[in-house]
């Protein structure tokens, strides 16, 4: 293709939720609202979980440590775009905000894999899972998970940045979603877009029997449980897990690995808020505070702080 007339891009506009012109104010407010939370939430289950030496609580503190990254990817952009209305980005800003998102949403689908496998060993193989599940292979499974998604995510950002952007330069995203910034290449795009999918395979699909499989073995084992409450609170757990689980993955799948097609694009941003927005806000509530070690934790927590103001403020 002859590119000779074509005018190079330097930089992106993320549309984002530009046709809602009368409601930027809310979503500003409501999504302010939404980041404050999940930095507390997660910041705090990693505070508390920092003394709680095992194996489900140090994936926790992997899960927090990742979720306030990953909000942090996408937030403060939106928000700094509802409040001032500069919707533009550079090449490179959206090259490094794609980098991130990638890296942390790859993770994430085998950390909670990971999460789910660790479950599965100390319900269903209760005996063996002290041994199983020792420091060293913790490590290896965190570090593992961490690894892998950085390396998947450099390929795919190694093969983009070698393109051409010559126009136009809108994407219809709130945050540098992939398929809509490979659209804007000049050059032949189906190589990446086979990468691309085949990445969001290998990322999403895995990952999430491996926690279907998990929680199914561990559904079965709880159905043997004799105790009518404690199948009911281990029911309760499980199910809570499996719900944000599902909706991580279904989302993920929905949006990468269909057919992209104009009739899903609207769709196809409002599922995205889902892996985005949502889980990283509901995480520490499911995983964490309905946990009865954490809650002491915090309660602990708590009473310390509360015996110290009171010491600052009533010396003798």
């Amino acid at each position: 293709m002859d590119w000779g007339n074509q005018t190079t891009i330097t930089k992106f506009l993320l549309l984002g939720f530009g046709d809602l012109p009368d409601l930027q104010i809310l979503l500003f407010l409501l999504f302010l609202v939404i980041y404050i939370t999940t930095l507390a939430g997660n910041i705090l289950i990693i505070v508390l979980v920092v003394h709680l030496h095992t194996p489900m609580y140090f994936f926790l503190g992997n899960l927090s440590c990742l979720e306030t990254c990953y909000t942090s990817t996408i937030l403060p952009r939106m928000l700094a775009s509802l409040l001032t209305g500069d919707k533009t980005i550079s090449v490179s800003g959206c090259l490094t905000q794609l980098y991130f998102f990638g890296a942390l949403a790859s993770t994430e689908c085998y950390l909670l894999a990971v999460m789910s496998y660790d479950r599965y060993l100390a319900i269903c193989k209760p005996l063996h899972y002290s041994s199983l599940m020792n420091i060293r292979f913790c490590l290896q499974l965190a570090a593992g998970s961490w690894l892998n998604g950085c390396l998947a995510i450099t390929i795919f950002i190694l093969c983009v940045s070698q393109f051409i952007f010559c126009g136009p330069n809108e994407i219809d995203h709130f945050y540098c979603d992939p398929i809509p910034l490979i659209k804007l290449s000049c050059g032949d795009t189906r190589l990446i877009i086979l990468v691309d999918f085949i990445l969001a395979c290998v990322f999403t699909l895995p990952p999430f029997l491996l926690t279907l499989m998990s929680y199914v073995c561990i559904i079965a084992t709880i159905l043997r449980i004799p105790s009518t409450t404690g199948r009911q609170k281990a029911f309760s757990t499980c199910s809570s897990h499996l719900i944000v689980v599902t909706i991580f993955y279904g989302t993920l799948m929905i949006v990468y690995m269909l057919p992209k097609v104009d009739t899903l694009r609207v769709l196809n941003k409002v599922l995205s808020l889902c892996y985005t927005v949502l889980t990283p806000l509901v995480n520490p509530l499911i995983y964490s505070l309905r946990n009865r070690e954490v809650r002491e934790a915090l309660h602990k927590a708590l009473s310390k702080y509360i015996t110290f103001t009171k010491n600052i403020e009533n010396p003798r």
